[in-house]
């Protein structure tokens, strides 16, 4: 196994981390940069807790490999709003009761904020097949598909 420093910007920061070839995003994103909003769940791409937004995309991290992060944007769910100024499709799931224990919070959010830039008024099946990929033990989804039908409401308003 070789190692190697690997630099990308994390949540609009430069970061550095010190890899292995067979590292994955994830372990580097927890281990090397302290960030715990990627969470580890399935290890194989089924849950989407690991999700974060690598170049735009929505990417399950335990799949990727650390390396392949060089020169790219990571965005976690840390990167998208804060305790004082929390993102419309935060607001959204916490108006709608969204979420309870938390896990599936990373896939469900990014992959909102993915689907809302591609479609801001999707249906419900729009909605049911962009989340897909991420499983939810708690809550049934209902309360998932209509806080993403509020969050494309929020985002159509004016900022104020």
């Amino acid at each position: 196994m070789s190692s190697e420093d690997v630099t990308f910007t994390l949540n609009g920061k430069p970061v550095r981390a010190a890899v292995n070839d067979v590292d994955t995003l994830v372990d580097a994103l927890r281990q090397n940069c302290g960030v715990a909003g990627v969470r580890v769940g399935c290890r194989n791409g089924d849950c989407g807790s690991c999700t974060a937004m690598v170049d735009d995309e929505c990417v399950k991290t335990c799949l990727m490999l650390a390396g392949r992060a060089r020169g790219s944007e990571v965005v976690t769910l840390e990167g998208i709003g804060s305790l004082d100024h929390p993102h419309p499709v935060q607001i959204a799931f916490m108006e709608h009761y969204a979420f309870q224990c938390g896990f599936c919070l990373p896939g469900m959010v990014l992959s909102t904020i993915s689907l809302l830039a591609r479609i801001p008024h999707p249906d419900e099946t729009e909605i049911r097949d962009a989340l897909s990929g991420n499983l939810c033990r708690c809550t049934g989804y209902e309360n998932i598909v209509k806080a993403v039908q509020r969050a494309a409401q929020l985002l159509q308003q004016p900022a104020r």
